[in-house]
């Protein structure tokens, strides 16, 4: 047939111009074809020259990003014109079906303008890119022209009567309207841009955000296509292949979304609660008023969205229900359309009533639904996200102002904050995701049921109630669920701390042969977190099976009940498929139901638990009457006051004290007469004469006036504390553990509560260091708030340390100024250290990094203090953990040299009596009082029995620090186990970097094979999950898959045959006349009883299926947890030393979670979610084979898409794992370390780390959000690709091909399904890989060589008392820490008899420790042996040897639990052995007077005790078990002398009888010993007794003891 403009019949009318030719149709399409064609000539080549040109341009600076007025809504209505386009060319297509040529008029000119819309958006994007506004022109005249045309079309229909009946009429008049739109859109460009027809056009700079290039997070920024398809993300996704996606790739968060910009907005929203009253409403529904205000808007468009996409979800069963009703019309006769002005016209009902039609409207409408929910998901997600951070900071500012007291009370603890931080937000972040779901709910369900309705009549209320009589049933489910989560969650934080407290006691529990008591332990535990588990999972189980089951329920029963109801049932495929199609439809918001219920359950006890939180108690409550008092001098009172009241500051809480907070008369403690008062205070020795003259004050720094603190609300810590600290001069407060010297240096701070007196702070006269300060003070003042107390450099008792490297900890973020960092080191020795860690002071300590001992920490902490320029110094018990000589180093070159030097006020408590002749002021302490102060000579004069006592202990320090040698230190030792560690990290991480750079040196094949590896599933990983789980659960598990899918398969097939064949009895019904069951002898009930059966055996199997998944994961996780456990337990102590504790720890924590709670879930999905696809994309192949061409391009993409996709996800969810952990440790850090920034003024600097933390881990989320949007949409499309061709093949095949229509339904159902499950098995397999992450890590753990613990005699063997007499002999002993290492003993030996004292001495790294160590075999003793009481102790069972000796090691480590468990975790000894052994150790009037006695308390690492005290517990266990041979790894570090002088005594008397090997580092110690020897790099140098030792005059052992003299 040949083609003509206007069609080429003889009679044709098209050619009639006699009424004008206006008043021709062909014509008025012709002259429609004018504009388009102009607009495509002209735009052309501007678009080619332009983009040769622009196109770098616009790639490489997105700063050019500038919208122009009205830009979204010219994207909206151009995407609306297109549409409308899009329809009249298929108008045009389908009434020209009607006549014997083609006129071309009728489609042409639609697809010309189709071409020109598309050429307008494309060309003005590039206008915009490039801001060259001027060649807009162009599209103005398009618009004027286009509208013109169009405007004459549609007048000319309505002259000829043609009228809205007629859907080209209707399209015609849309356009104009359209193309008018349009052309306003343009104008409002000129007037807003004023580039033409003004003098002088208006300059615009784009957003700030596109000006700093850092800013990659584009979504806001580009145009409305790339917002709605995520277009700009294709780079970002792709180049993951190339390299790692890591925080540099992607860059900062734009303004509007950071965590200051989003706490300002809620900051704002609490505070417009707060003007109608003063007092704020506090409480949840404050909170909830300020998010909706702070948040709400963005919420209601993402509502909006997911409205319009559920609506436009109906639109897939409507439409199949049309195109299988099309195609089942027997009589396919359409009245002819009708002619009007020479041309056809059809109306809008016979143009729906086309099957191509609807395909292409059900493609369209499925784009738009996905794009939509895609949307409202990005947009609800966002919102979350900004929440979090703004939430995230309100809670950091308020812990900035905590009192301190709660936390130690232990009101509000560290865990808790965290939970807040970590656990709370996210669920209100969640509640914000899945809040659309809440009102899009409803809407669905409603107009579900009444389309239902409409299709089946009463049977589809049925199928619904049913699916609503089980909702319940599923909330009930999901309740339990969360209860059993709950529950397996508390038991495995405990199980958590148990296995923290084995991994960290490791060393003892091997020594002393525990492991397996502390292992069963967390094995008790671990069952009972099973039972949780599976409870757990078989609630998951049943879950997972209702939502597989209720659709297949709902079915059948509205089947059923529609048969019987009406024996003429109209069970046509049109509507048994559009009601398939529907339930499912219907049974997504009741799965969801129960998570948003849960999660609305979660958020508001959240958001109950941050009032609790936001209302706790805060320190600055007192800031009015400051300020106030600033201006004291104004006061009128008596002027006695003055000097005071001009002084005043008031940096603490308990504003009860303070009702009348605003004369400054209320501070003075109340319990007295004011004037009474203040004889007191200048009684207690000023100097300066009677009156608080001003000079007086010059000296002072700071004044306690009648203090009484407390840390509760009962009784006071400090009662009526007076004293004053000089300016410029040392200070040392002393007393006896416990009587509150810490205490009062928080109580100076105002860490304290105050229940009444005054502190006073005399800001110094000298300006020089004033202006050192004056950046912090500026940064850190508040309003109202003039500050009297500058920054305070304070070092606690227990050292804080940040997360960070030792620099950092050092500089503390203060600028580096080298030779001050260079004294600092020097005064705090910390040289030697430094040297010690592989990357040197940039090494990462803390938790995430290198562990330290104690004393490190506490020099690291002192330097910090040194190092701050601050005027006051507050040093808290800065020698607790340093052995001698370190102490003296410390106090000469640091506080006496470094500090006195810089002139600063320095308050240092201490133990160390020998130091008291330094000190300018002493302030004696006892029982929370001041004893006595005043300088060492006031104290001789006034308290002479005081100075005496401390004289003896003075004079006894003193006489050791004679005695005290050169011999290597505890310092020396903590060096010497750093050094092993890192010696053996060492060797590890070189070995890494040999292959790192041969990787890099062969060519880049191997980086693209490193890169092709992170594209790869970890099958392997998988392949060990599963095989944990044992052959017969994974054949059930394969084999109930495989067949379930199947049967849901057979299940849909049946129902095709089934009404394919009431529609072929139909049709001979009417041809033979007579009524379909009766005449005709057709019945439903054969078809209707194998539907059930199916529909039975489907639901069977779905809880089968459903049981096996979570059956696995729960065995899996047994047997995983298991073995794990019982190899880190029998592990070499060099694994603990080369691997950080965390890295070991997060194998038991997170990864075990995963293994235990997500794994299973997302194996399910995946399995099922895979098969769906699978099944869904054979049926279509069945229904209509042609599917198969179209398949293979789209699987390609899908391939490609989800390769990348995986890369980029795994890389961003890794990202956003490790940006949270900074910021939650960086939340407990600071509740850790509170009273040390406070109390240096850093809280500015503080919050700001935060703020870059939370933007840090908001950007990694969102990107992730925009990662899984930028998949989802492009497998929506592809699925939307998918019901196209399947639809049109279909409707090709059956209407030439005659398929029956049952199979058309059944095909496009699946269709419709594909894109779902396409999305989640994408998904899912990303998510798996992640997870099998854990898998892997915890399969590299499970690599590891055990210790040897078989020997060669078995237990019965050896004799029952062994070793009797203690006697030891070693015989040419070598040994190594490892068989890569060298030997760190060569070929010692010595012999020791029964009974005799030994002390080992030498400096660092001569070899001491690892000799304590090889009796234990806890080295590799390659070489010579070891023999005791005539047994090779390298024969013995491990367990055995070790069981049989004692050792008391260098670092005192308790358990939590009780002490009888502390001292004898085997239960063997009776009370009385206990309480001997407490006795000996001086404990036992200590532990008498703790509640419980030996069943009293201790807190986890022993906190609740002392250093000391915790060593002493040490000692006892020692002696609870009596063996004969007791070795002492140097365990008198930490005690004080007058302990210490004790211990010596009683080891020489309750070990009279025993042998004592001691690893000594104070010579004096074993002075007295019975044979002393004396080691140089791993050989005895020196063996013989103290004394010979002594008297040889070229003795290494006199060398050392003089060495000191």
């Amino acid at each position: 047939m040949s083609l003509a403009f206007c069609g080429n019949e003889n009679n044709s009318m098209a050619y009639n111009v006699d009424a004008g030719v206006l008043n021709n149709g062909c014509f008025l399409d012709a002259l429609n074809v004018v504009p388009h064609v102009f607009l495509l000539f002209i735009t052309f080549p501007i678009l080619f020259i332009g983009w040769g040109s622009q196109s770098s341009k616009v790639h490489i600076h997105h700063s050019t990003w500038l919208h122009f007025p009205g830009h979204n809504l010219r994207w909206l209505l151009t995407f609306i014109l297109l549409f409308i386009l899009v329809c009249e060319i298929a108008e045009g297509i389908v009434s020209d079906g009607f006549s014997q040529s083609h006129h071309l008029h009728l489609y042409m000119p639609a697809g010309l303008a189709f071409m020109a819309g598309i050429t307008s958006i494309i060309y003005y994007h590039n206008i915009e890119t490039s801001n060259f506004p001027k060649l807009l022109l162009a599209l103005l005249i398009y618009w004027v022209l286009a509208f013109i045309m169009k405007t004459i079309k549609f007048a000319k229909y309505t002259e000829h009567g043609i009228g809205p009946r007629q859907l080209r009429y209707c399209i015609t008049g849309l356009l104009v309207l359209l193309y008018g739109l349009l052309l306003a859109v343009e104008i409002n460009v000129i007037l807003g841009r004023r580039y033409m027809c003004f003098a002088n056009p208006t300059e615009v700079k784009p957003p700030e955000d596109l000006q700093d290039l850092g800013v990659r997070f584009l979504q806001p920024f580009v145009n409305l296509l790339s917002k709605a398809t995520y277009w700009w993300m294709n780079t970002f996704i792709t180049s993951a292949h190339r390299r790692p996606i890591d925080l540099k790739v992607i860059g900062k968060l734009p303004i509007a979304m950071r965590a200051l910009t989003n706490y300002i907005k809620l900051r704002q929203a609490f505070e417009d609660q707060k003007r109608p009253q003063d007092t704020a409403p506090l409480g949840p529904k404050w909170i909830w008023q300020a998010l909706r205000k702070a948040f709400g808007r963005p919420l209601i468009l993402s509502i909006t969205f997911r409205f319009l996409a559920d609506l436009l979800g109906f639109a897939g069963p409507l439409c199949i229900s049309g195109i299988v009703h099309h195609i089942s019309k027997d009589n396919r006769t359409i009245q002819p359309p009708m002619r009007l002005l020479g041309i056809y016209f059809i109306s809008s009902k016979e143009f729906l009533e086309n099957a191509y039609v609807l395909a292409v409207l059900l493609f369209l409408a499925l784009l738009l639904q996905r794009t939509f929910l895609q949307a409202s998901y990005y947009v609800a997600i966002e919102t979350g996200i900004n929440l979090r951070g703004a939430i995230q900071t309100k809670i950091y500012n308020k812990i900035m102002r905590l009192c301190t007291s709660n936390m130690s009370l232990g009101e509000l603890t560290v865990a808790q904050i965290c939970n807040l931080v970590a656990i709370d937000t996210n669920q209100l972040m969640w509640f914000f995701f899945l809040c659309p779901n809440l009102w899009a709910m409803p809407v669905q369900i409603i107009v579900g049921v009444i389309l239902l309705y409409y299709l089946l009549g009463i049977s589809a209320l049925i199928g619904a109630t049913v699916i609503a009589v089980l909702a319940p049933v599923q909330y009930f489910v999901a309740t339990k669920l969360s209860q059993a989560q709950k529950s397996a969650l508390e038991y495995s934080s405990v199980r958590l701390k148990k296995t923290n407290e084995l991994l960290r006691g490791i060393k003892l529990l091997k020594l002393y042969a525990w492991e397996n008591i502390f292992c069963d332990s967390v094995e008790e535990t671990r069952g009972k977190e099973l039972t949780s588990l599976q409870a757990f999972a078989f609630y998951t189980s049943i879950s997972i099976f209702m939502n597989a089951a209720i659709p297949i329920a709902a079915v059948l029963t509205t089947f059923v009940v529609h048969v019987h109801i009406s024996e003429d049932a109209d069970l046509s495929p049109a509507v048994a498929f559009a009601s398939l199609s529907l339930f499912h439809i219907l049974v997504t918001p009741l799965f969801l139901l129960s998570s948003v219920v849960r999660s609305t359950v979660k958020a508001l006890v959240s958001v109950q638990k941050l009032s609790e939180f936001f209302s706790s108690e805060e320190i600055g409550d007192e800031q009015e009457p400051r300020a106030v008092l600033t201006s004291g001098s104004s006061n009128h009172n008596q002027n006695r006051y003055q000097a005071v009241s001009s002084l005043k500051s008031f940096p603490s809480s308990s504003s009860s004290s303070l009702s009348g907070g605003h004369q400054p008369l209320k501070v003075v403690n109340r319990k007295r007469a004011p004037r009474d008062d203040w004889n007191n205070y200048s009684s207690a020795g000023d100097h300066e004469g009677d009156g608080p003259s001003q000079d007086m004050d010059h000296d002072i720094c700071i004044k306690l006036t009648s203090g009484y603190f407390t840390w509760t609300d009962g009784p006071p810590t400090l009662s009526n504390v007076d004293i004053k600290i000089p300016f410029g001069k040392l200070t040392m407060i002393v007393g006896q553990v416990g009587c509150g010297k810490s205490s009062l240096l928080l109580a100076a701070l105002g860490e304290m509560q105050r229940v009444s007196g005054s502190v006073t702070w005399n800001s110094l006269p000298s300006l020089e260091c004033e202006r050192d300060e004056s950046p912090t003070e500026r940064d850190a003042a508040g309003d109202g708030d003039v500050r009297k107390r500058g920054p305070v450099a304070y070092a606690s008792q227990k050292p804080w340390l940040l997360n960070a490297t030792v620099v950092e900890n050092i500089t503390f973020e203060m600028p580096m100024i080298k030779p001050r960092y260079k004294a600092v080191i020097e005064a705090c020795s910390l040289q030697a250290d430094i040297d010690i860690l592989p990357q040197g002071d940039q090494t990462e300590i803390g938790e995430r990094g290198i562990i330290l001992s104690g004393g490190q920490k506490q020099r690291i902490s002192v330097a910090r203090a040194l190092y701050q320029q601050t005027n006051v110094v507050f040093l808290d018990d800065p020698f607790s953990a340093l052995d001698i000589h370190l102490s003296d180093h410390l106090m000469q070159d640091g506080i006496l040299k470094f500090l006195r030097e810089e002139k600063r006020t320095v308050v240092l408590v201490t133990h160390k009596l020998q130091y008291l002749p330094h000190a300018d002021w002493i302030i004696a302490m006892k029982d929370g009082t001041i004893q006595t102060e005043g300088t060492l000579k006031d104290i001789q004069n006034t308290e002479a029995e005081l100075f005496e006592q401390w004289k003896t202990l003075m004079h006894r320090e003193d006489r050791e620090f004679e005695k005290e040698t050169v011999a290597a230190s505890v310092t020396d030792l903590e060096r010497n186990n750093l050094r092993r560690a890192m010696y053996s990290r060492e060797a590890v991480r070189t070995e890494d970097d040999d292959e790192e750079e041969s990787v890099e040196s062969e060519d880049d094949d191997n980086l693209s094979q490193a890169m092709r590896q992170r594209a790869t599933i970890p099958w392997r990983s998988c392949g060990t999950y599963l095989s944990s789980a044992g052959v017969l659960l994974l054949a059930l598990l394969l084999l109930s898959q495989l067949l379930k899918h199947s049967l849901m398969v057979a299940i849909d097939y049946w129902l095709a045959h089934w009404t394919s064949h009431v529609i072929t009895a139909k049709i001979e019904a009417t041809n033979r006349n007579c009524t379909i069951v009766q005449g005709c002898g057709f019945s439903h009930s054969w078809y209707l009883s194998v539907f059930s059966v199916l529909c039975c055996l489907g639901i069977i199997l779905c809880l089968a299926t459903s049981v096996a998944v979570e059956w696995t994961g729960v065995k899996v996780a047994k047997e995983l947890h298991h073995n794990l456990l019982n190899k880190i337990i029998v592990a070499p102590m060099r694994l603990f030393e080369t691997t950080p504790l965390g890295s070991i720890l997060n194998r038991f924590s997170t990864d075990t979670n995963t293994i235990d709670q997500h794994i299973p879930s997302t194996l399910e999905c995946l399995s099922r979610s895979t098969l769906l696809c699978v099944s869904a994309l054979g049926v279509i192949s069945y229904v209509t084979p042609v599917f198969l061409f179209a398949l293979l391009p789209l699987a390609v993409t899908c391939y490609f898409i989800q390769k990348y996709f995986r890369v980029a996800s795994r890389d961003l969810q890794q990202l956003e794992d490790s940006t949270q952990l900074p910021l939650l440790s960086h939340f407990s850090e600071t509740v850790e370390g509170l009273p040390t920034i406070r109390a240096l003024r850093y809280e500015p600097r503080f919050r700001h780390r935060l703020l870059q933390f939370t933007d840090a881990n908001n950007i990694a989320s969102l990107f992730l959000t925009a990662a899984n949007r930028w998949l989802e949409v492009r497998m929506e499309y592809i699925g939307a690709c998918v019901v196209l061709v399947a639809a049109v093949a279909s409707i090709t095949n059956s209407l030439y091909n005659h398929l029956s229509t049952g199979l058309v339904g059944l095909g496009l159902t699946y269709a419709l399904m594909v894109s779902n499950y396409m999305n989640w098995m994408v998904r899912n397999l990303a998510d798996m890989e992640v997870q099998l992450g854990s898998v892997k890590r915890i399969n590299g753990l499970l690599k590891t060589e055990p210790e040897n613990y078989e020997g060669l005699l078995t237990v019965s063997q050896v004799p029952d008392g062994w070793p009797r007499q203690g006697e030891i002999k070693i015989q040419n002993l070598s040994v190594r820490y490892d068989t890569t290492l060298k030997p760190v003993l060569k070929n010692v030996n010595a012999h020791i008899s029964p009974g005799q004292k030994v002390g080992i001495c030498g400096r660092t790294g001569s070899g001491k420790s690892s000799f304590s160590l090889a009796f234990f075999r806890m080295v590799d003793m390659f070489e010579g042996r070891i023999v005791i009481d005539d047994i090779d102790i390298a024969k013995l069972p491990l367990q055995t040897l070790r069981s049989r000796l004692s050792i008391i090691l260098q670092d005192p480590i308790l358990f939590s639990g009780t002490i009888r468990f502390n001292l004898d975790p085997e239960m063997k000894a009776t009370d009385e052995m206990l309480w001997e052994a407490l006795d000996i150790a001086q404990l036992k009037p200590v532990v008498k007077s703790l509640p419980g006695g030996l069943d009293a308390i201790v807190t986890e690492g022993g906190e609740n005790f002392s250093q000391g005290q915790r060593q002493l517990f040490c000692l006892a266990r020692a002696f609870v078990r009596k063996s004969s041979i007791l070795i002492m790894d140097e365990a008198t570090a930490s005690i004080d002398m007058a302990t210490e002088s004790i211990l010596q005594k009683v080891v020489m008397t309750a070990f009279a009888d025993r042998t004592v090997v001691t690893i000594a580092h104070r010579v004096h110690t074993i002075l007295n010993a019975d044979l002393v020897i004396v080691m140089k790099r791993g050989i005895i140098l020196e063996y013989d007794k103290p004394q010979v030792l002594l008297d040889t005059e070229d003795s290494v052992f006199a060398s050392f003891v003089r060495a000191d003299k």
